[in-house]
């Protein structure tokens, strides 16, 4: 029987038989995660209606300007690229949802697994490593809801191996957008200063940019660069264990 909402079984891939580090989430955690998809998708819609939020886009309260806070003080041309939290969850509702309409999309499963897995792990790193100055401006149950919606999100990440196979070129377009991305949070800004998300210990400096201390910078941009290659690692070895295993069968 099939509760309400639910795919019915019949609807899921199969499971490879990849090694625990590529898949380490019991059969039974991707089977739900694939049958409640609907579910899902509306989740990760509400969690990026609410980073859009979070970055600075107040439709609500009217009393706010449309657009204040991190988005304000940055460049508009640069505005895709700051709330990254919110647009990896788009990515995993559209992923997730292309893939329950019959239309499964291998660059949006790269892209996100690799902002799920980024943004779901650097987002709890710096909470934990700046957690006295974060834990100052946040109220304990903000903080709280940051940390574990986070950590939520590489949960997501490794459902994805059940609808993508995760080819060479949807990689690439994954490891060039990420990389995209670490270079104007923390190298090459283009336009005013980084852009990487705000962290407790940043000001407006004279110039009206954000001032980025060098104590501060330096760890947050070692945890991103180190995540996104790590993305780029797992979807790889995913791709070619998956390979090894359908030439096992042929034989």
């Amino acid at each position: 029987m099939t509760l309400p909402g639910l795919l019915p079984r019949s609807r899921l891939p199969d499971r490879d038989a990849l090694p625990r580090w590529l898949a380490p989430l019991p059969r039974a955690v991707e089977d739900f995660g694939l049958r409640a998809v609907w579910l899902v998708v509306v989740t990760n819609l509400l969690g990026t209606a609410f980073g859009f939020w979070y970055y600075g886009v107040h439709p609500l309260p009217l009393s706010d300007p449309l657009i204040t806070g991190q988005l304000a003080a940055e460049p508009a041309a640069f505005w895709p690229l700051v709330p990254d939290s919110p647009v990896a969850t788009l990515f995993i509702a559209l992923a997730f949802g292309a893939w329950a309409l019959g239309s499964a999309n291998e660059y949006l499963s790269a892209l996100a697994f690799f902002g799920c897995w980024k943004l779901g792990l650097w987002t709890p790193y710096v909470l934990l490593v700046f957690s006295d100055s974060f834990r100052a401006v946040n109220p304990l149950p903000m903080y709280l809801f940051l940390l574990f919606s986070h950590l939520a999100m590489v949960v997501q990440a490794f459902v994805l191996h059940r609808i993508s196979d995760f080819p060479v070129r949807a990689v690439a377009v994954a490891v060039l957008w990420y990389g995209l991305n670490d270079l104007v949070d923390y190298f090459v800004p283009v336009l005013g200063t980084p852009h990487h998300t705000l962290i407790p210990g940043q000001t407006i400096g004279v110039d009206g940019f954000f001032t980025h201390p060098p104590e501060i910078h330096a760890l947050a941009a070692a945890g991103a660069v180190v995540l996104t290659l790590t993305a780029t690692v797992l979807t790889l070895a995913t791709r070619v264990k998956k390979l090894e295993l359908r030439a096992n069968v042929s034989r």
